[in-house]
């Protein structure tokens, strides 16, 4: 039962791979973006504001780091990706984004002071050789040739930006819990957005755009966030975070049924490399407990 938390958001976020590719074609990625944030936060706004307001005097010592981390979350990461479901697959997409818990371990080495273990090392290079032949199409001179297409490109920004936002939030550890972080980061986004809105062409909520909107909002930006940390508090981070490798499978499934995106051997093994890299890169070492204490120790030996 506790595992439908996890398994809950994982799918809605697959879903929202699929919005990403579907609202091309009906409303410019500015306008999007900025809805989708306007109206997430207008849901959250009767249960967070009390909350921010009575902490208003701990949250304003925060305020520019708040914004930095809306900047990378909620309007690059976010933007980028409805900029990119011109040119790429939403398959192509969830599989990029899956490399987001190896670049944070990158990251954190110089960030956080954190230290590679040698299977990180090699989670890394199966991940980026899967990942260099699933984009070559199976073979890698094509890449050489041809190149990404931008969309790819995109997306894959998109993945090092919000690698980068989810190591600067355990790097700066702030006296809020999580709902009054991404309340006003939230705030700081609609903001930062703004610009982009004003700039589309097509910014009109029409009766085809009108859904795409409510699922990024409310589905994608507050019930998969809820479910995600309820996930984490029942389950704990490690456990939760390895249903995050089930995104791209998801999001394969479902495009096939509702985008009629055709899945090639290269997706299959390319795909297989990369999620198997992921998940080698996050396993831990178990410490080896000795089935008698030594003489003389004062602890087990690891």
């Amino acid at each position: 039962m506790f595992y439908l938390f996890p398994l809950l958001t994982v799918c809605i976020w697959a879903g929202n791979a699929i919005v990403n590719k579907l609202s091309y074609s009906v409303i410019d990625p500015g306008a999007i973006s900025f809805y989708r944030w306007f109206f997430a936060m207008a849901v959250l706004t009767p249960f967070v504001l009390p909350s921010v307001w009575r902490k208003r005097h701990i949250i304003k010592p925060h305020l520019s780091k708040l914004a930095f981390l809306a900047l990378l979350g909620m309007v690059l990461n976010q933007s980028l990706g409805y900029f990119a479901a011109a040119t790429t697959t939403a398959t192509n997409m969830s599989l990029i984004i899956s490399l987001v818990p190896l670049i944070s371990m990158f990251l954190s080495v110089p960030l956080l002071g954190q230290r590679l273990l040698p299977t990180a090392v090699v989670g890394a290079v199966l991940s980026l050789a899967g990942l260099v032949f699933m984009l070559g199409h199976g073979d890698i001179s094509n890449l050489v040739s041809q190149g990404i297409t931008q969309g790819d490109g995109l997306v894959m920004l998109a993945a090092v930006v919000y690698a980068l936002y989810c190591v600067l939030l355990k790097r700066w550890q702030m006296p809020i819990n999580n709902w009054q972080s991404v309340y006003v980061q939230g705030l700081f986004a609609i903001v930062m957005l703004l610009p982009l809105l004003f700039s589309s062409e097509r910014m009109a909520i029409t009766s085809e755009s009108l859904p795409l909107i409510a699922y990024a909002a409310i589905p994608a930006s507050v019930l998969a966030p809820w479910c995600w940390l309820k996930g984490i508090e029942i389950l704990g981070a490690d456990r939760t975070a390895m249903f995050m490798n089930l995104m791209p499978v998801l999001t394969a499934f479902i495009a096939s049924i509702t985008l009629s995106e055709q899945l090639a051997i290269y997706h299959y093994i390319g795909g297989s490399m990369v999620l198997a890299g992921v998940i080698l890169a996050q396993r831990k070492p178990k410490l080896e407990m000795p089935t008698e204490p030594l003489a003389g120790s004062a602890k087990p030996t690891a």
